[in-house]
C-alpha cells in the first residue's frame, strides 16, 4: 500500500502501539488524525509527530460511543481529506484485575463489545463507502492471541477480538469486488499500559517495545502481501518472508 500522501485515521492513539502506528505511518508521509478519548495525552503525541516533520491532527472521541464515528470521519475528512487507511486500535479490557466470565457483569461485557467491536463497526460503515467509490483503501483490526485461544479472565476482551477478526472476514467477503481491504494483525505481546494492567507479574523485558512493533506492522502493511480478510500473526508473517 502507497502511504506517502494518504489520509489516515488511528483510534487508540494517544499511547502504546496507537501512539507509535501513527508515528510511523507520518514518518512515510501519511496525514494521520490521531483518536483517542484523552485529549491532553493525544496532543502531546500529535506535537511530538510535528516535531519529527510528520503531519498529525488530535481528535479526541471515545469510539465506544454511538455518535462518535460520524464526528470522526467528518473531522478527519476536513482535516486531511479522503481517508485511505484505517486503523482500529482502540480497545478496553474491560475491569481489572479481569474477572471470571461468571463474575463479569452483562454492563462490563457491552462496554467492551461497544469499544473493541460495536465502534469499529460503526466507524468503517461511515469510512468503507468512500474507499469503495474511490477504488482504493485498507482497514486494520488491531486483534490479540485472546481471539483464537480461551484464556481464563480474558473472556470479555478475547469475545470481542473473535467478533472483530469476523468481522473483517466478512466486510472482505462482501466488498470482494472493490478495492477495499481488511486485514487483521496480531502484534503480539507488547510493554503497553493494557498489557501491565492485565498481567502486573509480567517480565517487562520478555516483552516487545511499542515502536520497534508499529515499524515492524506498517512495513507488513505497505508491502501488502496478505489475503483481504485475513488474520495475520505478525511475528509468524516475517518468519515467513525471511
Amino acid at each position: 500500500m502507497q502511504i506517502q500522501g494518504r489520509g489516515a485515521v488511528v483510534t487508540g492513539a494517544s499511547q502504546g502501539l496507537g501512539a507509535e502506528i501513527a508515528a510511523e505511518l507520518a514518518s512515510r508521509g501519511a496525514k494521520v488524525v490521531l483518536v483517542a478519548r484523552g485529549a491532553a495525552r493525544l496532543e502531546e503525541v500529535v506535537a511530538r509527530i510535528r516535531g519529527a516533520g510528520g503531519e498529525a491532527h488530535a481528535f479526541a472521541a471515545d469510539v465506544g460511543d454511538k455518535g462518535a464515528p460520524h464526528a470522526i470521519a467528518a473531522a478527519a475528512a476536513s482535516l486531511v481529506g479522503p481517508i485511505d487507511l484505517l486503523v482500529h486500535n482502540a480497545s478496553t479490557l474491560g475491569p481489572t484485575p479481569m474477572p471470571l466470565l461468571l463474575d463479569t457483569a452483562c454492563e462490563d461485557l457491552q462496554r467492551v463489545l461497544d469499544v473493541n467491536l460495536v465502534g469499529p463497526f460503526r466507524l468503517s460503515k461511515v469510512i468503507v463507502g468512500s474507499m469503495a467509490l474511490r477504488g482504493r483503501g485498507l482497514v486494520v483490526h488491531v486483534t490479540s492471541d485472546a481471539s483464537v485461544a480461551g484464556y481464563p479472565t480474558w473472556g470479555a476482551y478475547g469475545v470481542s477480538k473473535a467478533a472483530l477478526d469476523h468481522l473483517g472476514r466478512v466486510w472482505a467477503a462482501e466488498l470482494a469486488k472493490t478495492e477495499v481491504r481488511f486485514v487483521s494483525i496480531d502484534p503480539g505481546e507488547m510493554n503497553t499500559q493494557m498489557y501491565a494492567d492485565a498481567m502486573p507479574d509480567a517480565d517487562k523485558t520478555t516483552l516487545a517495545s511499542p515502536a520497534d512493533v508499529a515499524r515492524r506492522l506498517v512495513a507488513f502493511l505497505t508491502r501488502g502481501n496478505f489475503e483481504s480478510g485475513a488474520r495475520v500473526e505478525l511475528a509468524k508473517a516475517e518468519e515467513a518472508r525471511s
